[in-house]
């Protein structure tokens, strides 16, 4: 969305007011530039080539740089934090109680090694008691209430068709590898992580007491069943299918058809009271309610005992700490294991977020910086509505549709105004597993009480210190957490080109995600409805498939191209937002000036920002399985993809015919 060395983080940013234009800081960044590159040949490498060849990636981690990996650096913010609270004497049931003991709980190392694989063993007994089908489902109630989930993928959001209401929703699972191609693909690098992974199975086998042979045989079991359950699942471009991904059906009805599943019983243990539910992908459940009777009862207790140890491994000793990173490090491509600390700050802002949240906002947070954003919210409005005045290709009766959606987003920043809490929650300090047990407890029941009921368009579906920013299709918002309100996203104190070529784009990226190729078949009112006429959506259409077309000729890694019917979404997102934030900055006083700062234009200073923004660097495995599941396209492309279609970079910029990114005025796509 979702739903980011050239990082800098300054406690100093949080703390700073108003000022005045003339305090304004009036810079560019040209450490990282590398003028031997030709802005027309590639923009990325002109504005980051410097910073790109001689930044290292930490062992630990499989990037450096901004967007999600600006998360690093955030991180240290929140270590800081629980560091502090941990050691503190809080008031209990307090926030400081809860997140302090609950990051305490995952520090105390020794605890947890002595405890071994005991805290899942009752689990495992569970399985082995298992008799029948039906009693397998009646784990699989019982274990998602726990937050052990494997086969069943169920949730709680809006109808599709009635998006003021929550109801029942449940996916395709069941499967350990990132995505389907993983368990069909034969190229070498594919092999090589199947591999991986059944090593890994064996492992976590082996740690439980099974000798090699049984474990190999085990895993061997267990990956059977996964890639069976993967033949019948969708890739991630078929996901994307706004209506395919949609088929509410009545629960008697339903039950009929797979009555191995058993539906009105499953629903029934685990507390879900509805007749209806969105079964996202029917196939997948089609293919378990057969698997369930062709598959032996042993094969699935095995194949449960793996999904069990997979979900718990990185809450367990260290063994199984272990055996996880091993195979994870072949996707991300990391030397090193993450300190206990970085992986307990990551686990607290994952299971305690809202709570953690507010200490990080309250020590970290400048409220001004929320009024200045929602400001650049408003212009950017107002710049995408002239855009939407201004088509070519859209009628007059849609274009009206259009803008009154544009004006119903609800626009959510910083951090919420109603916080969560979590006063159900039981967090003892010497019991991690245990404390991960009642968060999870918690975080369903949180969930399951939404069923049936108006959703609160209130609420936030990220934690207000993680480094990112998304566009909700069912709820129309548009969300900007604290966590990006930073360099080199955005910087208090730096004036219009930059500000508008960093959180200005990264605005009107959201917004166009109102109006890309999934957006646009939802409503003002987060209904998927159709509100175009015939003509103008073939057109619209047109013109997406011609974006995915040019972003499928982008190469990453040798052979490796961009999946561009799998990244759509978010190119339309980029190619809009650039266009929007510039619209918004030419109608500043700075922006209509031709004044220049450190040699640069205005103009040429705002794409500057843009290309900063996503100054990015990966480890080729961790790009390599990015490609393969991920809907953004990778950080190069986010530059000189948008770049190449936008008539003003090539004017601000001298773009000529002969420069390797150079397009003909008749080739570059334009749809926002």
């Amino acid at each position: 969305m979702k739903k980011i060395s050239g990082l800098c983080l300054t406690v100093a940013l949080f703390s700073m007011w108003h000022v005045s234009n003339a305090q304004q800081k009036r810079f560019v960044d040209v450490a990282g530039l590398d003028p031997s590159v030709k802005p027309g040949d590639n923009f990325f490498r002109y504005v980051n080539g410097r910073w790109y060849d001689t930044v290292k990636i930490d062992n630990d981690q499989a990037g450096v740089g901004s967007y999600s990996f600006l998360n690093i650096p955030q991180k240290r913010l929140l270590q800081n934090i629980l560091d502090s609270v941990s050691k503190s004497e809080n008031t209990m049931g307090s926030i400081g109680q809860q997140v302090g003991d609950f990051y305490a709980s995952g520090m105390d190392m020794a605890t947890i090694n002595g405890r071994g694989y005991g805290p899942v063993k009752p689990v495992l007994a569970r399985i082995d008691a298992i008799r029948n089908v039906s009693g397998l489902m009646k784990f699989l109630a019982d274990e998602m209430k726990t937050g052990n989930g494997s086969l069943v993928s169920f949730g709680i959001a809006p109808d599709n068709k009635n998006s003021s209401l929550n109801i029942a929703h449940v996916y395709q699972g069941g499967t350990g590898l990132p995505e389907k191609s993983y368990y069909f693909k034969t190229d070498s690098a594919t092999l090589h992580v199947q591999a991986a992974y059944k090593t890994y199975l064996r492992a976590l086998f082996q740690l439980t007491g099974n000798s090699p042979g049984t474990a190999a045989e085990n895993a061997t079991i267990t990956y059977d069943i996964e890639k069976q359950l993967a033949d019948a699942s969708k890739t991630n471009i078929e996901l994307r299918d706004v209506h395919a991904n949609f088929n509410k059906v009545g629960v008697t009805g339903i039950n009929k058809i797979q009555a191995n599943i058993a539906w009105s019983d499953f629903l029934a243990g685990i507390g879900a009271t509805t007749d209806s539910i969105d079964m996202a992908q029917p196939a997948y459940y089609d293919k378990l309610n057969m698997m369930l009777k062709s598959v032996g009862l042993n094969s699935w207790k095995i194949y449960l005992k793996a999904a069990t140890l997979q979900n718990y491994a990185d809450k367990l000793s260290q063994s199984f700490v272990d055996a996880s990173f091993a195979f994870n490090k072949v996707l991300s491509g990391e030397d090193a294991q993450k300190t206990r600390r970085q992986l307990m700050t990551a686990n607290v802002d994952a299971y305690l977020g809202m709570a953690l949240g507010q200490l990080y906002v309250k020590r970290y947070f400048n409220e001004d910086a929320k009024k200045r954003v929602l400001s650049l919210v408003n212009n950017l409005q107002k710049a995408f509505e002239n855009r939407i005045n201004q088509l070519d290709w859209m009628s007059d009766s849609t274009k009206q549709k259009a803008k009154e959606k544009l004006y119903t987003i609800i626009k959510k920043i910083g951090y919420p105004d109603k916080w969560r809490n979590y006063d159900k929650v039981q967090i003892n300090r010497s019991q991690f597993f245990e404390n991960i047990l009642s968060l999870n407890k918690n975080d369903f029941q949180y969930e399951l009480a939404k069923l049936n009921k108006p959703v609160d368009k209130t609420e936030w579906q990220t934690t207000p210190a993680t480094v990112t920013a998304y566009y909700n299709p069912p709820v129309n918002e548009i969300v900007f957490p604290a966590g990006i309100l930073q360099y080199p996203y955005f910087d208090f104190m730096a004036d219009d080109a930059i500000i508008y070529g960093g959180i200005g784009m990264v605005i009107g990226h959201e917004m166009t995600h109102a109006f890309d190729d999934q957006g646009a078949q939802y409503d003002k009112e987060g209904n998927v409805k159709n509100w175009w006429t015939k003509e103008d959506f073939r057109k619209f259409k047109e013109k997406t498939t011609q974006l995915a077309n040019l972003y499928s000729t982008f190469t990453v890694l040798d052979t490796v191209h961009i999946k561009g019917s799998l990244t759509l979404g978010e190119n339309t997102a980029d190619n809009g937002g650039v266009a929007i934030a510039y619209d918004a900055f030419k109608m500043t006083e700075q922006g209509k000036s031709a004044d220049k700062i450190d040699g640069f234009t205005p103009d040429q200073r705002f794409f500057l920002s843009i290309a900063r923004i996503w100054r990015v660097k990966t480890r080729d495995a961790f790009l390599r399985t990015y490609v393969n599941t991920n809907p953004h396209s990778p950080a190069m492309w986010r530059v000189n993809g948008p770049l190449m279609n936008f008539a003003p970079f090539y004017r601000a910029f001298n773009i000529q015919p002969g420069d390797k990114n150079y397009k003909p005025e008749e080739q570059r796509v334009r749809i926002w």
